[in-house]
């Protein structure tokens, strides 16, 4: 059987890191923060309050994707967080090696601006949630992800994504 990776994805303050962890616990699966794949020019573009281009964008993904496949290869099912803000982006991470299915955790502007303004310790500052949400593509129903809305709570939010994409502890 082939490998699983679950992208959770959406706007910055969305609750994708804690989504994923509890995920990847639930599940047994080995979990990546996105964050950790970006190269030093893209966080401080970002904490410079400057949105990331596409061509930013473009080696943060294929090292995401790369890793991905790296999970694949060893056998192992996995979850990463990743915006995955536009369908190109998406793209890139489905031509890994495993299955790549997205949980979009969606939510209104002012539920995850006040999520990202009581948000410390992290460089993507607040007033770059505008051009996230600008940018931000929804699935398509041709692509293999559910949308969960961030309203619920995490632990609910885990269960609804589970129980929707018929994967089960």
């Amino acid at each position: 059987m082939a490998s699983t990776c679950l992208v959770v994805m959406g706007v910055s303050g969305a609750g994708k890191t804690t989504v994923a962890e509890l995920i990847a616990t639930r599940l047994g699966w080995r979990m990546a923060e996105a964050d950790e794949f970006h190269p030093p020019a893209n966080i401080e573009k970002m904490t410079a309050g400057t949105p990331l281009s596409d061509a930013d964008r473009a080696p943060w993904l294929r090292a995401i994707r790369d890793w991905i496949s790296e999970r694949a290869a060893a056998g192992e099912n996995a979850v990463v967080t990743c915006s995955a803000l536009k369908r190109a982006y998406r793209d890139i991470l489905r031509g890994a090696t495993a299955r790549v299915r997205f949980v979009h955790l969606c939510g209104t502007t002012e539920t995850v601006g006040a999520r990202l303004a009581e948000r410390s310790g992290h460089f993507m500052p607040p007033s770059l949630l505008g051009s996230q949400f600008a940018d931000l593509e929804p699935l398509s129903p041709d692509e293999d992800g559910v949308t969960v809305d961030v309203t619920q709570g995490p632990e609910q939010v885990t269960v609804t994504a589970l129980t929707r994409l018929g994967l089960h502890p």
